[in-house]
């Protein structure tokens, strides 16, 4: 799989950073409190999609709606970057209810190519159609150039960094980018070193450039989020690496 490059639109890099005003995320936390695992055994958050009542699957579909008639360029940056974050989450558990059961993301439109809905239209902001590859690849990505924002992105998959159990906001999206990183770096879908031969999750692969220029940096950057022992090992580590990626569903 190759991923996206970044495609900078800059019909998106406005905003107000005069404005204190704040977007409403309590319906989307309330969803993510409700039906996510956050102390599953295996360590990777789940969500409980077979759960999920007519009700909140409503209140769900409302929420993006509401989202949808926001024009985010009239917030602040940090209100923005909260706002594409829960958006993208949203969305994504939105089609996997819409489509379950499945097993995979992948197996979301054309069953015989699996390349999945993330070049699908599937929603209208500020008179703009989008994509969720858009949301990542061309507004996220480009605008923000922050490499914490691909732990803040849950693509529905296992290998995925973990869908948090409370929405993002202003107030709140960097300490919990911090954390997501955390817990991703820390287990062994993210990063793993063992007898001296390291693993490591496709998402450093993929966007390689934007955690850091080459692998030497790539170490200091796990190193940042990695518990005390880890760190020591991984920032004296120049083997190859081994990277793969479990896009199995990120249900129980």
């Amino acid at each position: 799989m190759a991923a996206p490059n970044k495609d900078y639109w800059a019909y998106w890099d406005k905003s107000n950073e005069n404005s204190h005003e704040s977007i409403d995320h309590s319906r989307w936390s309330s969803i993510l409190q409700t039906y996510v695992i956050d102390n599953h055994p295996s360590g990777v958050n789940r969500f409980k999609y077979s759960a999920v009542s007519s009700k909140n699957k409503k209140n769900l579909h409302r929420y993006i709606k509401t989202l949808e008639k926001i024009d985010p360029r009239r917030y602040n940056r940090r209100e923005q970057k909260a706002y594409w974050l829960n958006l993208y989450n949203a969305v994504t558990v939105k089609l996997v209810l819409d489509n379950y059961p499945i097993k995979s993301m992948k197996d979301i439109g054309n069953k015989m190519i699996k390349r999945g809905p993330w070049n699908k239209k599937l929603l209208k902001v500020a008179g703009q159609r989008l994509t969720l590859n858009d949301i990542e690849h061309r507004i996220l990505r480009p605008i923000w150039q922050d490499h914490k924002i691909h732990f803040g992105l849950s693509c529905g998959s296992i290998s995925c960094p973990n869908i948090q159990s409370r929405a993002f906001t202003s107030r709140n999206v960097r300490p919990l980018l911090k954390q997501a990183g955390r817990e991703y770096i820390n287990h062994p879908r993210g990063v793993s070193l063992k007898n001296g031969k390291m693993k490591a999750s496709s998402l450093f692969d993929w966007y390689q450039k934007d955690f850091a220029k080459n692998q030497a940096k790539l170490m200091k950057v796990f190193s940042y989020y990695a518990d005390d022992r880890l760190a020591l090992y991984l920032l004296g580590y120049q083997g190859k690496i081994d990277y793969n990626y479990d896009w199995s569903l990120n249900a129980p």
